[in-house]
């Protein structure tokens, strides 16, 4: 469960204590393509001591990571849900996020949607929306555990 006060903080650093205490990350929309944002992000996000738990239909494996075709088919728990999907997408991954019991939902750089974020912070899910969790982590990495 998130901390009570954390529907306190403001987004920067909401998004710090985030990526403070949690390590394991699904990445819903990721791509084998390296110019796409979610490759690029993931993979400094690997390299940053984070685990990538990738979620995509249409791929086999990210950097030699079994690939999940949804939330629901991770058989282990999850921390973070970062979300690289269109708004649209959003309600339904946040229904896959509370039956999973995610800690934190990203929504990545140019990615809103209050109504699903109103649902997540209800069921104690810590929630940024639009926001580069690589751009917050490398503005905080001095800080980060």
């Amino acid at each position: 469960m998130q901390d009570e006060a954390w529907g306190e903080l403001e987004p920067k650093e909401l998004a710090k204590q985030i990526l403070r205490r949690y390590r394991k990350i699904a990445v819903v929309g990721i791509s084998a393509d390296p110019l796409r944002a979610s490759n690029g992000v993931s993979r400094y996000m690997l390299r940053n001591g984070y685990e990538i738990v990738p979620v995509n239909p249409n791929l086999d494996a990210f950097e030699g990571i079994p690939t999940y075709a949804d939330l629901d088919a991770v058989p282990d728990d999850v921390e973070v849900l970062n979300i690289f999907r269109r708004p649209e997408f959003v309600p339904e991954l946040v229904d896959a996020a509370i039956r999973k019991g995610v800690k934190a939902i990203w929504m990545q750089q140019g990615i809103i949607h209050e109504e699903a974020a109103a649902k997540a912070r209800a069921a104690n899910i810590a929630v940024v929306m639009d926001r580069c969790i690589m751009q917050d982590h490398l503005a905080n990495r001095w800080d980060a555990d």
